[in-house]
C-alpha cells in the first residue's frame, strides 16, 4: 500500500483515519454533514481542484503526531465557534483513543450552513 500512513511502525490506510474523523465530527451537536453539500443536499464527491472533506497527514514538525483538516456543514442557528471546538475535541479524542497517536492540530472549515426544512 503506497499511500499508507506510517505510525510508530504500523501502516494505517488513510481511509481508516478519514472514517474515524468523519464519524467523530458527525457526532457533534450542530454538525449537519461532513464535506460539501451538492444539489438536493447530496454530498458531492471530491473533484479535481476541490478540497477533500477530511485530510489526515503526518505532522512535519513531529512525525509521531497527525495533522487533521475537516470540512463541515453547520446547522443554521448553531454557534459556529462552539461547533468547531466540539469537532476539534471529538476528533482528538477519537484519534487518540482508537489509534493511540497524538494529534498536533485539527483545522475545521465551516463550508456552509444547512437550514431546517
Amino acid at each position: 500500500m503506497s499511500d499508507e500512513i506510517r505510525l510508530e511502525g504500523i501502516g494505517v490506510a488513510p481511509g481508516v483515519l478519514d472514517t474515524i474523523v468523519t464519524m467523530a465530527a458527525q457526532g457533534v451537536e450542530g454538525v449537519a454533514a461532513v464535506g460539501a453539500q451538492g444539489l438536493a443536499g447530496l454530498a458531492q464527491k471530491a473533484r479535481k481542484g476541490t478540497a477533500r472533506a477530511v485530510s489526515v497527514c503526518v505532522c512535519e514538525e513531529n512525525p509521531e503526531s497527525l495533522d487533521v483538516v475537516v470540512h463541515i456543514q453547520a446547522i443554521y442557528g448553531s454557534r459556529l465557534r462552539d461547533v468547531a471546538r466540539g469537532v476539534q475535541a471529538a476528533v482528538v479524542d477519537a484519534i487518540t483513543s482508537q489509534v493511540g497517536v497524538e494529534v498536533a492540530s485539527v483545522d475545521v472549515f465551516v463550508d456552509g450552513i444547512v437550514f431546517a426544512e
